[in-house]
């Protein structure tokens, strides 16, 4: 099952390759282990080692099956003080079912905990045990207990706020490929505000959501559970920190798996990684395009990708006159079609709402397109997340005249994303609280255990480049990738050369040599003539990324 499938909820897919950093050389290489925070970290881990996890029942807000169990992590604020101000982080479980698929009077031994992230930062993994139901991961289920968290900031984890949620989803809204400057002007304005409105909900506290404190609070979490070394899994943005938590914490792991990585470059977090992002985006906008023409008898949206695009710009003038049901306007639109750049089985529903929105019928498009207030907390949640921690993590341009080059150059060649991408993160320019400095990434030969990344070629959330970025910096690291295909996290999908690759990884501790290749996965067929079905293996409603901000 892919990273955001299970888990992204309301609207934001949940990886965070995007966002960027700015200026500014690499960081050097410290000694992680000699710092204030480094001991904090081991004086917490020890306390939470000696008070493990008391499972109980999992929230009734949830509806978790009682198989799965619930409980609570004590972390510090600040690893600088670990006497200091405390926060919990919540944990769900699920036990390894020992059942072996192929021999029912066999037990399989259980391999301890598996630890899943699914990316952000603003995402909750609590959902992740669910996954053992699904017939592609029983195999692991058998093996490991499967334990999701909420990172700090997330849902019931010291939750940030930055705005009034009743305020956070709103339609209908324009989104100009090539802003004016009046437009602009009002777009910055919001920045500032949001900005301000973060320190002013959260306080200065919101100054320790980092990248490196979800790392060392992984490494709390370990000793919570029990296991003396970390058997990891992180879907897009899960891959930073856990390739920080890789740095920091070598010989603490056993086995990581790093779905659709990140580029972890001290220099591209995060300002420079969004351009990227931006730039691999128009060419995932382009693989959809290409499917929908070929797919013109169902859709009648044109016969080429440019007649595709037509139709689309005929759709985003017509919203932006008269919004749909007075509730999806050009902005609601981009980024549900945003979603199919992170998702391939999204193209489906997605053109045929397109289709019958021409044709004369709204209801689709709005269906999938329009806000939905009931999940307004919890989207306002993740996006005070996603903010706070990408706006720490590094320095970011603060003067405009920069994002403004920068972006309206690569909206020459690339529009489809690149100025809503500048809107979801200009708040970062204006950011009231201290800046950190990126860790530089990277391990020495024999220090950490050989880990396992999984990276589709075409990926646009997390650009292939950043995979083998990672896989440089990871001394002993393996690199699969799907070739030719671009959805966004591929661990458990339809791919079974990929998830092959995973199991043996995971359930035997086999890799291949530095790199394998998968053909693609079959791309989806068109949806059914009566309209809005998809072809997703998710049980959720389906992620819009951009709507609630995101990172890759």
């Amino acid at each position: 099952m892919r990273a955001a499938v299970l888990y992204g909820t309301t609207g934001s897919l949940l990886l965070s390759g995007l966002v960027a950093a700015p200026a500014g050389g690499a960081a050097a290489w410290p000694d992680p282990a000699a710092s204030l925070e480094a001991r904090g970290t081991t004086v917490a881990a020890s306390r939470a080692a000696t008070a493990g996890i008391h499972w109980g029942t999992c929230p009734k807000k949830n509806d978790f099956p009682v198989e799965m169990r619930c409980g609570t992590v004590t972390v510090p604020l600040d690893y600088a003080h670990p006497d200091g101000k405390k926060i919990k982080l919540t944990v769900s479980h699920a036990g390894a079912t020992g059942k072996d698929l192929r021999n029912s009077k066999h037990k399989v031994p259980r391999q301890g905990s598996l630890v899943y992230n699914p990316g952000g930062p603003g995402a909750s993994g609590m959902y992740f045990p669910l996954i053992g139901f699904l017939p592609e991961w029983k195999r692991v289920a058998a093996a490991y207990d499967l334990v999701g968290y909420a990172p700090r900031g997330v849902d019931r984890s010291a939750p940030l706020s930055c705005e009034d949620p009743k305020h956070f989803l709103k339609g209908p809204a324009q989104s100009p490929t090539y802003p004016s400057e009046t437009y602009k002007k009002e777009r910055i304005a919001e920045a500032q505000t949001y900005a301000r409105g973060c320190l002013k909900r959260s306080g200065q506290d919101i100054q320790h959501y980092t990248s490196l404190n979800n790392a060392r609070d992984l490494d709390v979490l370990r000793a919570a559970l029990g296991e003396r070394k970390l058997t990891f899994m992180g879907a897009s943005y899960g891959t930073y920190f856990g390739a920080l938590y890789a740095t920091l914490f070598p010989s603490h792991v056993r086995r990581m798996v790093f779905d659709s990585a990140v580029n972890p470059d001290p220099r591209q977090i995060w300002y420079r990684n969004n351009l990227d992002q931006s730039a691999a985006f128009e060419a995932r906008w382009a693989d959809f395009r290409a499917w929908i023409a070929k797919h013109d008898k169902e859709y009648g949206l044109g016969t080429t990708p440019e007649a595709v695009l037509h139709n689309y710009e005929r759709a985003r003038a017509r919203l932006a006159a008269t919004p749909a049901g007075d509730k999806v306007g050009p902005r609601q639109m981009q980024g549900a079609f945003l979603e199919a750049g992170y998702f391939d089985d999204y193209w489906p529903q997605r053109a045929q709402a397109l289709s019958a929105y021409l044709k004369g019928d709204p209801k689709p498009l709005i269906q999938q397109a329009g806000p939905h207030p009931e999940a307004s907390a919890e989207a306002e949640n993740g996006n005070a997340v996603y903010t706070a921690v990408e706006c720490n993590d590094a320095a970011w341009p603060t003067d405009w005249r920069t994002w403004d080059r920068d972006n309206t150059r690569l909206a020459r060649v690339a529009p489809f994303e690149t100025w809503d991408n500048v809107w979801m993160n200009l708040p970062c320019a204006y950011w009231p609280v201290p800046r950190h400095k990126p860790l530089d990434v990277r391990t020495l030969p024999g220090a950490l255990a050989p880990v396992l990344i999984l990276a589709a070629e075409r990926d646009a959330a997390t650009p292939y480049e950043g995979a083998v970025e990672l896989q440089r910096r990871l001394s002993g690291s393996v690199l699969v990738t799907e070739n030719g295909a671009g959805t966004h996290g591929i661990a458990g999908g339809p791919n079974s050369c990929v998830n092959g690759y995973l199991d043996a990884y995971l359930l035997e501790g086999r890799l291949p040599k530095r790199r394998a290749a998968c053909a693609p996965h079959a791309e989806p067929k068109p949806a059914a003539p009566d309209g809005d079905k998809t072809t997703r293996h998710d049980t959720e409603a389906p992620e819009d990324p951009k709507t609630t901000r995101q990172a890759p």
